[in-house]
């Protein structure tokens, strides 16, 4: 089962890639995602998540995610499949594995005395402030001295964007044109993981970002970018868990 980490973070954790599980097709192998798949294959890849960090199956939680700012401060667990429509999980509370899936959005890993945090960050989850609202959310458990990792997400040379994207990210912050790079007429390369990474070193975060392209490594990583450029019907999604 091959993984990604970092030591920045004081917590157990993993950004996990698309191998190790039993799916099969366009989902194999470790599809972690209830909205594509058959039900008992996903439900068997996340119990091997689960058991590679020590986690309760039924303590690896994640959300419906919806592409926004919505965090949810974990105390109990819920059904399997069945968490509430939100972008972001934190948690003081041990023996949770709060989770994010992703297929080209940033998956954010966070940690702070004992308080722990998880972020999917597309480009309007960044704008519209998941990140920062996961940091209000860790800092009212009694976070310090937080410190963030971005894992595999794509990487700018992948992520070309048009006009429409460019000027809501342009208009959410500023400061934020550094971020493209001049393609074709009427295109720009996006740098994400840098458009996040400066936005979390703005909160008072300590952060870093991995830097693995989740659009170029087909071996490696789902991809949405990939599928949609290949006109592909099926996507899976690729987990990242860090423990309580």
């Amino acid at each position: 089962m091959s993984i990604y980490a970092s030591p920045l973070l004081g917590a157990p954790h993993r950004f996990f890639t698309r191998n190790g599980g039993v799916s099969t097709g366009a989902y194999a192998s470790l599809n972690c995602s209830f909205t594509s798949d058959g039900p008992a294959n996903v439900r068997e890849n996340r119990a091997r998540v689960a058991a590679a960090l020590g986690v309760e199956r039924h303590m690896l939680l994640g959300c419906k995610q919806v592409h926004g700012r919505e965090v949810v401060t974990v105390t109990q667990p819920w059904a399997e499949g069945d968490g509430p429509a939100a972008d972001a999980l934190v948690s003081n509370v041990p023996g949770f594995g709060l989770s994010v899936i992703t297929a080209d959005c940033a998956p954010v890993l966070f940690y702070g005395n004992g308080v722990s945090g998880a972020a999917h960050a597309g480009w309007r989850g960044a704008v519209g402030g998941v990140l920062e609202a996961t940091i209000e959310a860790m800092r009212a458990l009694g976070a310090t001295q937080i410190c963030a990792v971005i894992g595999p997400c794509i990487q700018p040379e992948s992520y070309e964007i048009g006009p429409d994207l460019r000027d809501a990210v342009l208009a959410g912050r500023r400061g934020a044109a550094r971020f493209f790079t001049a393609g074709r007429p009427g295109h720009w390369w996006f740098d994400l993981p840098g458009y996040c990474l400066a936005r979390l070193e703005e909160a008072g975060v300590k952060a870093e970002s991995l830097g693995a392209d989740t659009c170029r490594l087909e071996q490696v990583f789902f991809s949405h970018r990939r599928r949609t450029l290949r006109g592909e019907a099926a996507l899976g999604h690729q987990i990242s868990v860090i423990c309580t």
